[in-house]
């Protein structure tokens, strides 16, 4: 799986939250493709385990035709958990800051797919309300899966982001109120393509070297040959951007000194 391979890259590189995770001042500094990383990111193994399995024990709505649960909704559905409940974090975290005055939520780092399971957690509940759910061992109803994963989250994890979970349990319940059963694949495809067109931008605009790609001009991309010259290591020929981190040594670890963290 996606998340077992992203875990064991972070831990041969030794990365860790600040490189990856996603945090309110790092939206700010326009490091969007953070909410891919951190959603696919695991820096704890028990977290790790823990989402993996009930990622897992999520995963029969792929089979649930029957129920408008397909294959296509299934693929649909993940790409909003993905995106939106990261969002929505965003906005609380922006309302906390500014209206009730908590700076410390600027600086809060979190990682983890939890907000995708916890979203389909929520659509089961909704929708196949009989079911059970496997969760390490235990049995729960499924209309109680997903506050008594939370629950039990907390428990195991004192480190995970509550306000994360909530926000893929929200987001959850707005798919199978049918707020979004206007997508289709085509729809998909294009939301897609946006992503990773916008993720690649961000990253070249946030200071991450990539050597495939260079920018022309100031909104055209370019694929670099390999025949092209060297350009050196990674960053050494950045001009300062005046994004958050940029000067940091070269070691390619970003934020790595904040000192709160958060598992999603």
């Amino acid at each position: 799986m996606i998340n077992v391979g992203v875990w064991l890259k972070l831990n041969n590189r030794g990365l860790g939250y600040g490189d990856v995770g996603l945090s309110y001042e790092k939206i700010l500094a326009g490091e969007y493709w953070r909410i891919l990383t951190a959603t696919f990111s695991h820096i704890s193994f028990l977290h790790l385990i823990f989402n993996v399995h009930s990622a897992w024990s999520v995963g029969v709505a792929e089979n649930m035709h029957g129920s408008g649960l397909g294959e296509a909704a299934f693929v649909n559905y993940t790409i909003l958990l993905v995106v939106l409940p990261q969002l929505l974090v965003m906005g609380i975290y922006h309302i906390l800051i500014h209206r009730f005055g908590r700076e410390e939520y600027r600086s809060v780092t979190a990682v983890g797919y939890s907000c995708v399971v916890f979203g389909w957690m929520t659509i089961l509940s909704q929708r196949q309300p009989s079911m059970q759910l496997s969760l390490v061992g235990l049995h729960l109803p499924m209309n109680l899966a997903p506050f008594g994963s939370l629950i039990f989250t907390s428990m195991i994890v004192p480190q995970a982001s509550f306000i994360g979970h909530l926000a893929g349990i929200l987001v959850g319940y707005l798919i199978s109120w049918h707020m979004f059963s206007w997508m289709d694949i085509a729809t998909t495809v294009n939301m897609l393509i946006w992503i990773g067109i916008g993720t690649i931008i961000s990253l070249k605009q946030s200071g991450v070297f990539l050597p495939w790609l260079q920018f022309h001009g100031r909104s055209v991309l370019c694929w670099k040959s390999s025949q092209l010259p060297h350009t050196g290591q990674a960053g050494s020929q950045l001009p300062h951007t005046g994004q958050v981190g940029s000067q940091l040594p070269r070691t390619g670890q970003v934020g790595s000194q904040l000192p709160h963290t958060g598992q999603v």
